[in-house]
């Protein structure tokens, strides 16, 4: 059973336990990717008797996308989604609102980990459990990336406190839903977090 949840397909970006199903992704891939330049490499030595040959110059070039994933799932590995019991208290107060969980959005500077955002026309508000979360610096970096995909004149607040930002969510029902504009901006908030 635990097998079948690590390779769901319901896990996907902006989904509860995404980031942990990615986890598990990131690694698994990873093991195989090294797994098999060991391999190709264990080969050509014993077959040959010597690692001068041509399986260890394709064990080599095997390394690369190994690596890659290795930085990927390190990438990965830092970051918890979100508790379940802030999840279950998050969507008994977000019905009938879209929003995202467990995202990640990364900048030069710094990387930014929101549990879950709300969306509703463009309003975006978020939770999240860090206490050192640089709100202005995160508020900055998304604004930039709105205003590039014509998403302007956006409002963006992200609360450190679970019953400040669930009381938002519900005042955030009262507002006229703009079905395209919030899919939009969901859609862009997606595309770039982890």
């Amino acid at each position: 059973m635990q097998l079948k949840r690590m390779f769901s397909t319901d896990d996907v970006k902006g989904t509860r336990g995404y980031l942990r199903t990615q986890k598990n992704y990131e690694i698994i891939r990873t093991v195989l990717y090294f797994a098999i330049s060991l391999a190709l490499f264990i080969t050509g030595w014993v077959s040959t008797g010597s690692r001068e040959n041509l399986l260890t110059i394709v064990a080599v070039l095997g390394c690369l996308p190994a690596c890659k994933s290795l930085v990927e799932m390190f990438m990965y590995l830092r970051y918890k989604g979100c508790d379940e019991r802030d999840a279950a208290l998050i969507a008994a107060h977000t019905q009938g609102l879209t929003g995202l969980y467990d995202c990640v959005f990364t900048s030069y500077e710094k990387n930014f980990c929101i549990h879950h955002l709300t969306v509703c026309g463009n309003t975006i508000c978020g939770y999240t459990a860090d206490p050192k979360f640089e709100e202005q610096a995160f508020n900055k970096h998304i604004q930039a990336i709105l205003k590039k995909d014509n998403y302007r004149e956006t409002s963006v607040k992200i609360f450190n406190d679970l019953d400040k930002y669930v009381k938002r969510c519900e005042q955030l029902k009262e507002l006229p839903t703009q079905p395209e504009l919030t899919s939009g901006i969901c859609q862009t908030l997606k595309s770039v977090s982890l």
